[in-house]
């Protein structure tokens, strides 16, 4: 009874280690996946840093200026200028829409019976 009690407890212990040894690697490859996911966010992130400076020096207002007066014969774009903005209060802004009819009611007196004024 004692050996079988043995090879059952060997046979716990074999099973646990092997176990804790496939964990141990899906852990390392899913840590190896999380940092090569964090460099690739990094690096995306320093692509955008890039592309925002960019975006920043292609819009400097005295080269668009100078791209509007080099294209004004090909486009007919012409320099900005104060007075071409407006107040927020000259917006015009569309009606609020009507509300339905549901129950129209007639008001027409077109058919409505005249009455006649007395002579006397």
């Amino acid at each position: 009874m004692r050996a079988i009690l043995y090879i059952l407890t060997s046979l716990a212990v074999i099973g646990l280690a092997f176990w804790a040894y496939r964990e141990n690697y899906a852990t390392q490859q899913a840590l190896s996946e999380a940092d090569k996911l964090h460099r690739n966010i990094q690096a995306a992130h320093a692509r955008l840093a890039v592309l925002r400076a960019e975006w920043a020096y292609q819009n400097r207002p005295e080269r668009l200026r100078d791209l509007t007066v080099l294209n004004y014969d090909r486009l007919g774009l012409l320099p900005l200028r104060p007075d071409q903005f407006g107040m927020i209060d000259q917006v015009a802004y569309p009606p609020a829409p009507l509300l339905p009819i549901t129950n129209p009611v007639d008001v027409s007196s077109m058919n409505a019976p005249q009455e006649q004024e007395d002579p006397s």
